[in-house]
This record gives C-alpha cells, sequence and structure tokens, in this order.
C-alpha cells in the first residue's frame, strides 16, 4: 500500500518528514569500546580506563572530554544493570535508557532495518518517482488527538520519558597529612578547585590511602552537585616508624644513662615525656609509653615502643676505665651464642 499526491503537499509534510531523519547516539558498547558480548569485568575495566582519561578534573578546558565522560558513564550505568542491558540488547531501551519510539521510529526493536507501518499495520514506503509522498492521511490516523496529550510537536503523546537527571561528576583530591597529625587525628583543611576551604576530620584508623568523601562538593548537575573524593597521603617522619596502631622510636643514650638508670626526656606526638632508663640496660632493650600511638579504628590508642641505642663516646678518659675494668671478672656478653 502506497500513499502518493501532488507536490502541493509536498511542503505541509516536509518537517514531519525532517524529524524521522535524524542522528542516532553512539551504541553503548561502542562507547566503552567493548564488544557486545563483553562480560561485566571488562565492562568495569574499560569504564576504569575511560574515566582516568576524561575526568573532568584532568580536562578543565577541554568541554568535548567532559561531554563524552558523561556518555560513557552513562553507557556504564545501564550495562552494569543486568536488567537494562537485556532490554537494551532486546531493543526496547534506547541509549539513554528511555523506552524506543514505536512505529519504527528511533531505529529501535520496531524500526531496525523495517519500513513504516500505517495505521492498521500495512507497510508503505516512500515513493522514489517523480511524485511527492504524502503522508498527512496516514499521521492524522497514526497520531490522531496523541499529539494534543502531550506537548513537545506531533510526537508528544508517544509518552517518551526523558532521561532522569543525573548529579554531577565527583572531584578527586590528595590531601598530605603530617605523620603527628595522623597518629592525633588532628583537624585538617583542604582547598577544593573552587577555592572553598573545608575544615575535615581524620577517621579512627587512618592509614596511607584512605578516602574521605565531601558530599555535595562536587561539580554541579541537574540533580544536584557531586561529590568530593579526598585521598589521604601520610608524610614519612624524620625518626618515628608506623608499625600498625604502634609507633617506634630509637632512643639515643649515653654510657651513664644505661648503666647507671635514670629518667630522660623522650619525644612523643603528643609532646615530650619522661621515660625511666632501668639500671643496665642494653641496646636493644625496648621500653613502652602507653597511648601515644596511632587511633585504630576501635578508638583505642596504639603505644609507642621506645628502642634504647647505647651512644659511646671516643672518649680519652673513658677508654682508660675501661681498659682497667676489663681485667677485673669481665664476662663474655657473646656467651649464649656459642662463641
Amino acid at each position: 500500500m502506497s500513499y502518493r499526491a501532488g507536490p502541493e503537499r509536498h511542503k505541509r509534510l516536509a518537517p514531519l518528514l525532517n524529524m524521522a531523519h535524524f542522528t542516532p547516539m553512539a551504541d553503548l558498547y561502542s562507547q566503552l569500546n567493548v564488544a557486545r558480548g563483553a562480560s561485566e569485568a571488562e565492562i568495569k575495566k574499560a569504564y576504569r580506563k575511560l574515566a582516568k582519561e576524561l575526568h573532568p578534573d584532568k580536562n578543565k578546558d577541554n568541554p568535548k572530554a567532559t561531554e563524552r565522560f558523561a556518555k560513557v558513564t552513562q553507557a556504564y550505568d545501564i550495562l552494569t544493570d543486568k536488567d537494562k542491558r537485556a532490554q537494551y540488547d532486546r531493543g526496547e531501551i534506547d541509549e539513554e535508557g528511555n523506552p524506543r519510539m514505536p512505529f519504527g521510529f528511533g531505529g529501535g526493536a520496531g524500526g531496525r532495518g523495517g519500513a513504516f507501518r500505517g495505521p492498521n499495520g500495512e507497510p508503505f514506503e516512500f515513493s522514489g518517482g517523480g511524485e511527492a509522498a504524502d503522508l498527512s492521511d496516514l499521521f492524522e490516523g497514526l497520531l490522531g488527538g496523541m499529539g494534543r496529550r502531550g506537548g513537545g510537536g506531533p510526537f508528544g503523546g508517544f509518552g517518551r520519558r526523558s532521561a532522569p537527571p543525573q548529579k554531577g561528576a565527583d572531584v578527586a583530591y590528595r590531601l598530605e597529612v603530617p605523620f603527628e597529625d595522623a597518629a592525633r587525628l588532628a583537624g585538617q583543611r583542604v582547598t577544593l578547585g573552587s577555592g572553598k576551604t573545608l575544615d575535615i576530620k581524620l577517621p579512627p584508623g587512618v592509614e596511607d590511602g584512605t578516602r574521605i568523601r565531601l558530599t555535595g562538593q562536587g561539580q554541579p548537575g541537574p540533580a544536584g552537585n557531586g561529590d568530593a573524593i579526598v585521598t589521604i597521603g601520610i608524610k614519612p617522619h624524620a625518626f618515628y616508624r608506623r608499625d600498625g596502631a604502634n609507633i617506634r622510636l630509637d632512643l639515643p643514650v649515653s654510657v651513664d644513662e644505661a648503666a647507671l638508670g635514670g629518667k630522660v626526656r623522650v619525644p612523643t606526638v603528643d609532646g615530650p615525656v619522661m621515660l625511666s632508663i632501668p639500671k643496665g640496660s642494653s641496646s636493644g632493650k625496648v621500653l613502652r609509653l602507653k597511648g601515644k600511638g596511632f587511633t585504630g579504628k576501635n578508638g583505642q590508642r596504639g603505644d609507642q615502643l621506645v628502642n634504647l641505642m647505647v651512644d659511646v663516646p671516643d672518649d680519652a678518659e673513658l677508654a682508660r676505665f675501661l681498659e682497667g675494668w676489663s681485667g677485673r671478672g669481665k664476662t663474655n656478653p657473646r656467651a649464649s651464642l656459642g662463641v
């Protein structure tokens, strides 16, 4: 069944005909550079690679990259949802997750390589001869009053839903924190890309690589702002070493302090304290300062472990004393090693 009419009616139909000729969105699989039968793991891997390349934080002067980032994110959201992916593969929804338009429009399930159909389901095709096709009767029967039920022209009654609004993109930051601040969970200040500064609290159990999410501090979007993701880096210290929730410190002590014992001043992340050195201490002896370590995830602080290191000076008087003392019943400190 074909529909023909004189050229005088072609102009009236031109706008409707032009609406049927549009450029479809790129296939979701090609957006992510994966095959149509790709596994979920392959899709996730491909998305992570593209997200790193196209993230708005790295492409502030490239709006096309930001636009592409939004498209690959939308493709990822649909293809990692099993139900939506199945609907897309069957041609029931389009690249934005909306139902495909019926009657062959939009290149979906109803229009994949097929002809347009009339009000009774009979196919028709455009004439390639000298007469222009007249579809006025067709559209009147096809659309009827549907175009009056919704906005947006003659196709407003098809019930096509727009994509749900999305939040803006998340923005990544890295914050280097002093060793002592991380141990004490001292408050930190971060400056965002917008120039805004925020005070943040470090969580118990913080370690190098811990991520803190600042809700609503990312890029703006139709459904609200994205988030700021702050990754914590803990700076190394000149003499402290972290051991889980504990902190280790090598503490030099003099010969007389080790031999005779006494109290010495020791640095901690909370400030200096006095530590008692037992009489007759040797290098390698470990003393413990309770509650001077890092705060664990359970809220309890670890300890500071102090490793004594006897410092023997190059002193002539001490050397003469030791030469005389060595002959008075000197013991072998390596006897336990069999040497």
